[in-house]
């Protein structure tokens, strides 16, 4: 049995992960990914399993892949990279790894927003600039306390955003499709009836919804003036929810005040990549998920995941769950 294993924080981080790969006695070939479709190509046709990142999994990938791929452990939750329409219509089981990293994402997602409010990365890099002229030069910042923070996506993720925002002494307010009232009324979050309504009344805007066509460039210029001036944005969930070209000009013109991001539309980045220069952003490498708690629970789960599906069981998650596990192991 040979097992592709692309994604880089699974193989980078030390951990029970690896003895449980290693125990199963198949043959490991490993990839530094995220991978592009003329990568992943190259690799795929003869593994029976894959354990990937965000590879490009287009359904040219899948064909090729075809006969001998039986099973794609996604690490992670976002399935946006995979076709899966292909993989069930296939006969692949998708597995992936909800519940693993919902605390750490938060965690760096106000990050973001403590760097940009408390001007973090201005601080301490003229701290260090060792130059008398510029150096322990200081820019006034903004509390959290009685802020409106909106959260788009009131799911795992957005929750645990919920939590942090209400210690801080802020004002919550959430949509999403699906609503825990439950948990809303636990955490002082208010529901609003639309997006619009988030737009209209937040000083932040926190994104965590999916990558659909529906949310691609949700974030633009027609949705942007329906804002706050001067309004922070923070996306720990997929770049292309945000039109960049459109937050650039929004940015620029003070419209928006900052975004703190993880991700962008183009992983890795261009050097040109007109974000990255912006005053106004702070950009980390796609790493919200990555600790040390967080990439051994995603990996272990991941591998479990693999094993049960190879074995015929019913794995811990899948995304299309019509499909059936077959043993072929």
């Amino acid at each position: 049995m040979k097992i592709l294993l692309t994604t880089t924080s699974f193989q980078d981080t030390p951990g029970a992960h690896h003895d449980l790969l290693a125990q199963t006695g198949w043959e490991i070939i490993t990839a530094r990914g995220p991978l592009n479709e003329a990568d992943t190509l190259a690799l795929v046709g003869n593994v029976d399993g894959f354990i990937c990142g965000d590879d490009a999994i287009t359904r040219k990938v899948l064909e090729k892949a075809r006969p001998k791929l039986k099973v794609l452990s996604k690490y992670g939750i976002g399935v946006d990279k995979i076709d899966v329409k292909s993989c069930t219509e296939f006969g692949i089981p998708v597995l992936f790894t909800p519940g693993v990293n919902h605390t750490t994402v938060a965690e760096h997602n106000f990050m973001l927003l403590l760097a940009l409010e408390k001007n973090f990365l201005y601080g301490t890099d003229s701290t260090r600039s060792g130059d008398a002229k510029t150096n322990w030069k200081r820019k006034t910042g903004h509390e959290l306390l009685d802020k409106t923070i909106g959260i788009l996506g009131v799911g795992r993720i957005g929750k645990e955003v919920a939590i942090r925002a209400k210690a801080f002494g802020m004002k919550i307010i959430g949509f999403d499709v699906y609503w825990d009232e439950k948990f809303a009324k636990e955490h002082d979050v208010t529901r609003a009836a639309s997006m619009d309504e988030v737009f209209a009344v937040s000083d932040y805007i926190s994104l965590h919804t999916n990558l659909t066509p529906e949310t691609k460039d949700m974030i633009c210029t027609a949705s942007i003036a329906k804002m706050k001036k001067g309004v922070l944005i923070l996306n720990c969930a997929r770049g292309e929810i945000v039109n960049t070209n459109d937050l650039v000009t929004a940015l620029k013109s003070g419209q928006v005040g900052g975004y703190g991001t993880d991700v962008l539309d183009q992983e890795p980045p261009p050097a040109d990549h007109p974000l990255l220069k912006l005053p106004n952003v702070v950009c980390t490498p796609h790493v919200a998920s990555r600790t040390y708690e967080s990439v051994v629970r995603q990996a272990t789960t991941s591998v479990k995941n693999l094993i049960l599906a190879m074995n015929g069981e019913k794995p811990i998650a899948q995304v299309n769950p019509e499909v059936p596990v077959k043993k072929v192991v």
